[in-house]
């Protein structure tokens, strides 16, 4: 499935963690990016005791950050290539003296979104330039798998490459001022807003957009909220 994205070539990533450039082949970007995504779920309510899940965790850019906040043992991560979790685990959470705040069980290697493996219900989630990697149908599944384990007033939070609604999905749209082009066929994706809400019509989730997060690569940021969750 190479075709999709990188992320999705684990001999080409492993190549890259081999070569010690593990924190290049999630973005770089390393203190910036990792710390602005503690900094933006704080103000969005995330305390110590709450149960947090990064999907796209990679080798824990914003992980490191999240493990030495949160309470031990409530930190979650998921990706798709083991040796950017192992990297996370081995490199950078024992440079810092964190790995006994987070069990290595608390990490999990998938392609599909299961997780369910985890066994836990989430009060925050983050998909930190997840999105911006996947299909629409591969956001389908991970929204699909991603309710049932949301606590009752769960909040799920991701970044993409917005588009104008004017726009024409399938032309190439030009980014300023960083003059990066995003694609509906290929990586980076771009989406519209509206392609979310038709995604989830009144079912599990109840999407909006997002305030406040200055994405260094200008990404907007989607709310998703269990139905559940806005009928209490």
């Amino acid at each position: 499935m190479s075709e999709v994205s990188r992320y999705f070539d684990t001999d080409l990533v492993e190549s890259a963690v081999q070569d010690g450039m593990h924190r290049f082949a999630v973005g770089g970007m390393w203190d910036e990016i990792g710390a602005l995504q503690l900094s933006f779920l704080k103000e969005q309510g995330l305390r110590p005791s709450g149960t947090f899940l990064d999907v796209g965790c990679g080798c824990l850019r914003g992980g490191v950050h999240f493990i030495e906040y949160l309470d031990e043992g409530n930190y979650f991560g998921m990706d798709i290539n083991q040796s950017l979790l192992d990297a996370g685990y081995d490199v950078e959470l024992k440079r810092l003296g964190l790995q006994a705040k987070m069990p290595r069980k608390n990490l999990i290697c998938s392609d599909n979104f299961d997780v369910e493996q985890f066994g836990r219900r989430f009060d925050f989630v983050l998909a930190l330039s997840l999105f911006t990697h996947l299909t629409l149908n591969h956001i389908r599944v991970c929204l699909e798998k991603l309710a049932p384990c949301m606590s009752g007033r769960g909040q799920f939070f991701a970044t993409y490459n917005e588009i104008p609604a004017s726009h024409p999905s399938h032309e190439p749209f030009l980014r300023w001022p960083r003059k990066k082009i995003t694609h509906a066929t290929r990586e980076p994706y771009h989406y519209k807003f509206d392609d979310f809400v038709s995604l989830v019509p009144n079912r599990d989730w109840i999407v909006e957009k997002a305030m406040n997060f200055e994405h260094p690569r200008e990404q907007s940021v989607l709310k998703f909220s269990p139905v559940a969750s806005k009928a209490s």
